[in-house]
C-alpha cells in the first residue's frame, strides 16, 4: 500500500479528503474504529504531487513518507520527508503509469489523500527509474529512514553470548543510543527481512566476530555495502577473516573484566561516532 497524497504539498490536508478514493478493504486496515489511525499511515510510503492543473506550482512528484501526523485545529498537519537517492518525477510520468498506481484520471486534478494497494516502489523503480543494481535474494527497506540513535547488533544467537549482548546495550545505553539485535524485534515472517531491516535503519552497526559465525559474516558485509558504520569486535583475532583485519577491531575477554573494558571502549566509539556530521 501506498499514501497518494494530490495538492496537499503544504503540509497540511483537510480531514473530509483525507481517504477519498480508498477501497473499502483498505479503509478497515487504516481507520479500523471508523476514525483514521495516523500511525498506520505514516508506515506506508507516499507519493506526492500537486494537481496537474495547478499551474502554480511545479510539476514533479516526489517519493517519501510522511512523519508527525496529526489532527491539530481541524487539520491534519504533516512533515513530508523524500526518500533519500529517488528523483523527481515529472506529473505526465504518473499520469502515464495511472493504472499501474490504481490512480483514476480525475484524481489528478482533485486535491484529496488516497491509500492505493499497490508496491509504490516496485512500480517506481520498474516503470520509471529503470533497471537499477540491487539485491535479488532480500528488498531494501528503501521507504524507511536512517535513525540516528539507532545501533544494530549483528552476534551469534548462542547462549554463551548473552552477558556480552547485555554489556552492549550497557555500552550504547551509556552513549544515549539505542540497540536492538534481529531477535528482539518481530515485524516481518522471514527473519533475515527483520535483519536487514534493523541494518537499513541503523546508523551503526556492531558486529561481534567471535566464532566465525557465517551469518554475522554475511550481515556485516551487508552493513558495509549499505555505507553503515561498522564496530568490529571479537574475543580472537584468529576469527577475523583477512578480508576485515584491515579494518581496526576491538579485542575482548567473555569474562567480568574483559565485558567491563570492552564497554567502556565501545562507548566511546560510540559517542565518537555519534557526534561526528
Amino acid at each position: 500500500m501506498y499514501n497518494l497524497i494530490v495538492g496537499f504539498t503544504s503540509g497540511q490536508a483537510s480531514p473530509d479528503r483525507v481517504v477519498e478514493y480508498t477501497d473499502n478493504a483498505i479503509l478497515q486496515y487504516i481507520a479500523p474504529s471508523g476514525a483514521v489511525d495516523p500511525a498506520r499511515l505514516r508506515n506506508l510510503p507516499t507519493l506526492l504531487m500537486p494537481e496537474v492543473q495547478d499551474g502554480g506550482s511545479r510539476q514533479v512528484a516526489r517519493v517519501g513518507h510522511v512523519e508527525d501526523l496529526t489532527l491539530t485545529g481541524g487539520l491534519y498537519r504533516f512533515r513530508f520527508v523524500p526518500t533519500p537517492g529517488l528523483p523527481e518525477i515529472d506529473t505526465s510520468r504518473i499520469e502515464d503509469l495511472a493504472q499501474a498506481l490504481q490512480i483514476d484520471r480525475w484524481e489528478f486534478n482533485r486535491t484529496h489523500w488516497a491509500v492505493k494497494d499497490v508496491d509504490l516502489y516496485a512500480v517506481v523503480h520498474e516503470s520509471i527509474l529503470g533497471p537499477t543494481l540491487g539485491p535479488k535474494v532480500f528488498r531494501l527497506p528503501t521507504e524507511l529512514p536512517t535513525e540516528p540513535d539507532l545501533v544494530a547488533v549483528m552476534m551469534p544467537f548462542a547462549t554463551d553470548f548473552a552477558t556480552v549482548y547485555t554489556s552492549l546495550q550497557e555500552a550504547v545505553a551509556a552513549a544515549r543510543m539505542r540497540c536492538f539485535r534481529a531477535d528482539d524485534i518481530w515485524v516481518n515472517a522471514h527473519i533475515m527481512d527483520d535483519v536487514i531491516n534493523l541494518i537499513w535503519r541503523s546508523r551503526i552497526v556492531i558486529a561481534d566476530l567471535s566464532g566465525k559465525n557465517p551469518n554475522v559474516f554475511y550481515e556485516t558485509g551487508i552493513a558495509h555495502s549499505l555505507g553503515r558504520e561498522v564496530i568490529q569486535i571479537t574475543q580472537s583475532m584468529d576469527d577475523v577473516p583477512f578480508d576485515l583485519r584491515a579494518i581496526r577491531t576491538l579485542t575482548y575477554l567473555n569474562n567480568g573484566e574483559g565485558r567491563d573494558g570492552l564497554k567502556q571502549r565501545l562507548t566511546e566509539r560510540l559517542m565518537s561516532l555519534a557526534s561526528a556530521p
